[in-house]
Formats: C-alpha cells, structure tokens, sequence
C-alpha cells in the first residue's frame, strides 16, 4: 500500500517536472550517478562479455547525452542500449526480473527523448533505479515562488519508511556518492595493481596480436587492419587466426585485397571509406561472399568519386568528404545512394557558386540532421534534406570562418601530437591514446594538465583518455578527459 502511494505521488510530482525545467548538465550527472554506480565496466571484472556491453553502451549513452546538450541539434535516431545492471537488494523490489547467478540483469531500453531531465528519467525508470532524487534536484534549483507549489514539493520520507519496507535511502545513497567522488590520484592508487597484473597477463597475447597482423599484413599486401570496437586482445588474434585461416583455404579469393584496409566490425561489406568490413559474427562463407564481390565494390567506389566530383563541382569546388571518427559506419551502398539523391537535389535547384570559389572547404552529408552546422574542425556538416537556398546562405555566410577553423585544426593537431609524445615520454608510458568521442580540444586539455602532475604509477602503462574511469580487461586504463 505504502509503495503503491509513493509510485502515484512520484509521477505527479515528475509531471510537474518535466512541465517545469530541464536539468542542467552538473544535474544530470548527479542524478545519473546511481545509475553508473550500477553499470560501471570496473565491477563486471570477472565477467568480460559483460563488461564490454557496458563499456561500449556507455560511449554510445555519453555520445547521446553530449548531442543532448549541442545547441541547435534537433534530430535524433532513437537509440537502442543494453547494459548489465548489479543486483543489490533483489528481494526489495517489486519489480519481477531475472537475475543472473553473477549477481547482474540484462536491461535494454531505446532513448529517444530530446531533452536531459526525460532523458535521466528514462534511464533510470528503464533499470528499476530510484528518481526521487532527481525532484529534489528540481525543486532546489526553482526560484523560492515555485518552491512554494505544492506539487512541486519534493517527497520526503521518515527514515523508518525505508527501514519498513527496505528501499534505499536516495538522499543517503547521493550524499555517501559525493564524499567519495573519484580523484584521478585516488583512482590509480586503487587500481594501479590490478592494471598492471592484467597488462603483464596480457603482453604474450600482445605480442602474437602484433606478429599475425604483420604476417598477413604482409602476406595479402594490406595497407592496415584495424577494429571498429574495442575488443581485446584475445578477441583480436582470433578473429586474425579465422581470416589466416581462410587464406589458407581460399587463397584465390583474397587476390583483390592488395592496398586495401581490413576492418573487424558488426557486419560484412565494404565501407564508404572504401574499406573492407569483415562481420565478427560471420563465417568464412560470408567473408569469402565479400572478397569475390570486391571487383563489383570497386566499380561502385568509382562511381561513388565521380558523384562526390560533381557535387563539388556544383557547390564551387567545396570537397566532399567522409570522416570515419565522426560518422557513423555505413556501407558503400549506403553512402552512395545518400550522394545520388543529395546530387539530384543540388542538380535540379542549381544554384549560382561561382566555379573553385569555395576550393580548400570541405563538407560531410548527414541524413539525421535538419539545419547545416560548420564544426570547430571547418567542415560543414550538411543534412541531406537542407533546403538549397538555405544551404547556399550558409556556406557563403561562414567560409571565411570555416577556413579559420581548417588553419586552427592543422595547428590543433600538431598541439596535440606533442603533448601525447611529451606525456607518453615524461610518464614513461607504453601507449598513450584517446577514444574517438574525446576531440583534440578535449585531449590537449588533459595532456596539459597531466603534464602538470607527478603519476610514477603510469610507467609502462597503456593509457586510454575516454569519459570516465576503467580497466580494460588487458590492463589499458581509462580515465576521464576532464578528470579531477
């Protein structure tokens, strides 16, 4: 009875919400907290499928929440997310689900919302997780008349409510999370030891990783293989041991590959880059399907360069491009049918550039997007349904700064590089690298401050600059960009 009338008082009160005020970032994070406690990668240690479903649902919800918070960005592809959720209490709650003898549950919800507090909201109601902390961050954030409303005032519980009916106590569980906030120094003091006996477990792997991608690197005359998702290492060899494999068997097939790039990714085809993408859930059948079509592939490439020329040569002279780390992976077929119909577009409004007036700018075509943006890197990011005047409006309005932002990149770049070589040398560091969401800004930013700080417990390590803290399951460790 007690539950049924905190659920019916909860959803008033979260109506009035939402009809009140978004969360702020700071907010949202706090209010998430309970969440990331539930699903961070570093409690799922013995557990690496899991571990890595999380890892990888947590760059994909960062990318989602980060898009939330971009001024002007309105479109959004619903997003499907899976995570492993801790068990903590199974026999406090209600709700009917099916644990694992692990002590976790599989969750998969899809977001679609476009604001953060529906967002949180839905994460949080999507893992069975407590929001009455959330009305309390409102209502505290609410000018003093607001406060006054009495739908808007937060629920406080006496404490023996929670000692009845054995829920946790949200205010309790929020405040013991702020005194405990993770500090980098603190973090690598605690983990510093497991790191290092995953890493030394992981160096012989390492090593045969290193040999089967030379070998047949060199053996098919590749120009590189690389990976869409972070495996590990053990993942990694297996999948070069199928495609050895294969070469083995087939070799006729692979006759076609010479200077191309390998991709292990989550299905088979070849890329809008013009890479070859083997599906890790496919057999050979399916691979061997891929490397005979590749004369098709080639052809199709062509035709997809030419079609790029002709936009180009449509917009002055403006150079179409596909940046692998900031869009999403798409088939060759697919990119060239988003270039015909944007080409038949341009073709039929034609618009008056002036032939090479916009050489040395560079633009990417996005089909979930509805209004043109140009990027802190001078591309313009152009969506496939954008009105031709409108688009013509744009680019002639921000060339000059889009040429600024192309200068500021190359110097960004070069920035970037010496820090990463300076800090990889001063830390003595096996590896030092960035997730593909953390942008050059965000990477300089924390060499620059790392440089700053003594950390003897990174010698030999291989560090990982992402959006929050973790231990790879081969020893990399991850740590946040903005970490305190």
């Amino acid at each position: 009875f007690y539950y049924f009338i905190r659920l019916c008082l909860e959803k008033i009160s979260l109506q009035c919400i939402l009809q009140s005020r978004s969360l702020s970032r700071a907010d949202a994070i706090n209010a998430l907290r309970p969440f990331y406690f539930a699903v961070h990668p570093d409690f799922f240690g013995q557990h690496p499928k899991e571990r890595e479903v999380n890892e990888n649902s947590l760059k994909r919800l960062n990318g989602y929440l980060e898009n939330l918070q971009k001024p002007g960005f309105r479109s959004f592809k619903p997003t499907q997310l899976t995570f492993y959720v801790r068990e903590r209490e199974p026999n406090s709650s209600s709700v009917q689900e099916s644990f694992s003898a692990s002590g976790f549950r599989a969750v998969s919800f899809t977001l679609h919302t476009r604001d953060l507090l529906s967002t949180v909201l839905d994460i949080l109601n999507s893992c069975s997780l407590s929001t009455e902390h959330i009305q309390r961050l409102n209502v505290n954030s609410q000018p003093h008349k607001e406060a006054k409303n009495t739908l808007n005032r937060p629920i406080k519980w006496d404490k023996t409510y929670y000692s009845f009916t054995g829920f946790k106590d949200p205010e309790e569980e929020l405040e013991q999370a702020q005194r405990v906030e993770t500090t980098l120094i603190s973090w690598l003091d605690y983990n510093e030891a497991s790191a290092v006996k995953k890493l030394k477990k992981s160096l012989p792997l390492r090593k045969e990783l290193e040999r089967l991608k030379f070998e047949l690197s060199h053996q098919l005359q590749l120009s590189d293989i690389r990976w869409q998702r972070s495996w590990g290492i053990a993942h990694r060899c297996s999948q070069l041991h199928s495609l050895g494999r294969l070469v083995q068997q087939r070799p006729e097939v692979l006759k076609n590959v010479k200077g191309r790039t390998v991709i292990f990714t989550d299905r088979s085809g070849m890329s809008a880059a013009g890479h070859i993408m083997l599906g890790t859930m496919d057999v050979h059948h399916h691979w061997t399907k891929i490397f005979e079509r590749l004369p098709n592939y080639y052809k199709l490439q062509k035709r997809l360069l030419f079609l790029e020329d002709r936009i180009s040569q449509l917009l002055g002279g403006i150079q179409v491009v596909y940046i692998e780390e900031l869009q999403p992976l798409l088939t060759l077929e697919e990119y060239y049918k988003t270039l015909d119909s944007f080409y038949n577009k341009l073709r039929d409004s034609r618009l008056p550039f002036h032939p090479r007036s916009l050489r040395g700018l560079q633009m990417i075509l996005e089909s979930d997007r509805y209004a043109p943006s140009l990027h802190e890197f001078g591309h313009f990011t152009i969506p496939t349904v954008c009105d031709p005047a409108t688009l013509q409006w744009f680019i002639f309005a921000k060339a000059q700064e889009a040429r600024e932002n192309l200068k500021r990149k190359e110097e960004m770049m070069i920035t970037e590089k010496e820090l990463i070589d300076t800090s990889t040398e001063k830390f003595s560091l096996d590896r030092l690298y960035k997730e593909p969401s953390v942008s050059s800004a965000q990477m300089i930013d924390c060499c620059k401050r790392l440089l700053e700080e003594s950390l003897p417990y990174l010698q030999g390590m291989h560090l990982c600059i992402s959006h929050f803290y973790s231990v790879l399951q081969d020893g990399d460790l991850c740590i946040p960009w903005n970490w305190k």
